[in-house]
């Protein structure tokens, strides 16, 4: 049996609201974070995952050897192009998210931050959760030879999560599924391939 887990009360501020910011509609929240893997040879692998939070749709994962406040601003300044800018972008205090440039360049596009707590990870607890069903679902599993191998089977997961997985908070459906164009409209608008807009965005992302 699990070890029983002690409660955790919720942080409170001093005017009494709650430190966490629930997302309401979708582009309010996104979310992004690191995680850290390796290929065959022990060389490392980042990955820098961003989420919209309420939809639970994985917006992007950009795997790289190095990371850096530069890839903060290409691939949200990537998903803000296709998608339009969030009301707020929450993440840890890592310090290539609290880089100034960065902090400065989110609040001229209008995008508000929230910093969760030093040493309090479920403040960020949807992007935790994607996180660790990416490592279970498919980097404890794979071992990549090189990094465009890391690439293409992460996207390849990452479109199948949003497509196929069902989710219990969206009445067990994905955050993203592909819509299918009747053969009489495809044909006038010359798409005869699955559309879905996402995915043809998040192409830009790389």
């Amino acid at each position: 049996m699990p070890m029983k887990q002690p409660k955790r009360g919720r942080l409170w501020l001093n005017d009494g609201s709650c430190v966490r910011l629930r997302p309401q509609h979708r582009n309010h929240v996104w979310a992004y974070d690191f995680v850290q893997d390796q290929t065959r040879d022990g060389k490392r692998l980042r990955m820098l995952t961003v989420i919209d939070e309420y939809t639970c749709e994985c917006l992007a994962i950009r795997v790289v050897r190095r990371l850096n406040s530069q890839d903060v601003f290409d691939v949200p300044g990537d998903l803000m192009v296709a998608r339009g800018v969030p009301d707020h972008i929450r993440s840890d205090n890592g310090s290539e998210f609290r880089v100034k440039a960065v902090r400065q360049w989110l609040e001229r596009i209008g995008a508000k931050t929230l910093y969760i707590e030093p040493g309090s990870p479920w403040e960020n607890g949807y992007n935790e959760s994607f996180n660790g069903r990416l490592r279970e679902e498919r980097l404890k599993v794979e071992l990549f030879n090189k990094l465009m191998e890391a690439k293409t089977i992460i996207e390849t997961w990452r479109r199948h999560y949003n497509t196929v997985c069902p989710h219990s908070s969206l009445g067990y459906r994905p955050p993203a599924p592909l819509s299918i164009l009747p053969v009489d409209l495809a044909s006038a608008t010359g798409r005869l391939q699955p559309v879905h807009p996402s995915v043809e965005s998040n192409l830009m992302v790389t």
